[in-house]
């Protein structure tokens, strides 16, 4: 058996690119591309996104799965999952790219960005009225390595920041509200709502009507936006349409979906208050994520733990 095999089993992925790069950086190292594997029994590692259904069963001696995505409800509600460490993503440039798309987001909404296009369209020249950045609040659940530096960065541009997760955290600079109990007014005071959270069966269908309706009605934006970057399965669709219909939402920015890609029929499109991506917000860049891959397997097989291993229970 050839010690420290890899195996790259990725869905609507370019697994050549990643292959490519382990290649360039260890070429001693055996890497494999599903379904081109000679042998099983060789794999040791597996870097996945949403492989093929029962893949694990087939390899035998498989020390440890890594996530090539920044989330793992992929992996971790899968029946055929060895009992391996698990290992999410975390690189710089990963979270770096999500702390655009984040802020980003922000400011297209915080200043008016979809209005101006319309106008640059209709060849309209008129200032819109805009608060300043520091009469925005927004509010970012989940406040894990992502979210921490999208708080960060924005908290540098003006805007009010807090942010709320599952058990209490001393974030420097930066209110932070726990639990079921303090939800409510974490809310309360969000008129940007930005969701990082990993997809659990705590959050799956959080993002609906009674959570929309507790958001700020009274903000400097004339009413709240959703921005989701984490997981789709967080999300209920048609109570984000029926909310923007209803006025509780005043825009949003979905870059995950239920069901994706997401389907040409939805109503989410087409409207100048709904900014789509397709999953891209924090795009997994092979070059600088296998590298450090690789450098978690040397570190394993040097007898040191893996970094980012998920907590099984916690499910992420």
């Amino acid at each position: 058996m050839a010690e420290g095999a890899i195996l790259i089993a990725a869905t609507g992925w370019d697994m050549a690119a990643w292959a490519e790069g382990i290649r360039q950086a260890e070429p001693a190292r055996p890497v494999f591309v599903t379904p081109e594997v000679r042998d099983p029994a060789e794999i040791t590692y597996a870097l996945v996104w949403s492989p093929p259904a029962d893949l694990f069963r087939a390899l035998p001696n498989l020390r440890a799965i890594f996530s090539l995505g920044a989330g793992v409800d992929h992996l971790i509600f899968r029946d055929d999952l060895p009992d391996v460490p698990i290992v999410r993503v975390v690189n710089p440039d990963l979270t770096k790219r999500m702390t655009e798309w984040v802020t980003l987001q922000v400011l297209m909404h915080h200043r008016r960005q979809r209005a101006y296009d319309a106008q640059q369209r209709a060849r309209t020249w008129h200032e819109l009225r805009q608060p300043a950045a520091r009469d925005v609040r927004v509010g970012i659940m989940g406040l894990g390595v992502l979210g921490s530096d999208a708080a960060e960065v924005l908290m540098r541009l003006g805007y009010q920041v807090a942010g709320w997760r599952r058990t209490a955290a001393d974030v420097p600079g930066l209110q932070v509200f726990h639990g079921v109990a303090q939800l409510d007014a974490f809310l309360a005071r969000t008129d940007i709502l930005v969701s990082l959270l990993p997809l659990t069966p705590a959050t799956r269908g959080l993002l609906a009507m009674p959570l929309f309706e507790k958001l700020a009605q009274d903000g400097a934006l004339h009413g709240p936006v959703l921005v989701n970057g984490g997981r789709g399965g967080s999300q209920l669709e048609k109570d984000i349409v029926a909310a923007l219909d209803g006025g509780v939402l005043a825009g949003a920015s979905l870059d995950v979906f239920e069901h994706e890609p997401l389907d040409p029929d939805s109503p989410l499109w087409g409207r100048d208050n709904v900014i789509i991506t397709p999953h891209a917000a924090a795009w997994s860049d092979p070059a600088p994520l296998a590298l450090a891959m690789l450098a978690q397997i040397a570190a394993f097989e040097r007898g040191e733990p893996l970094r980012n291993a998920i907590d099984r229970t916690a499910l992420y």
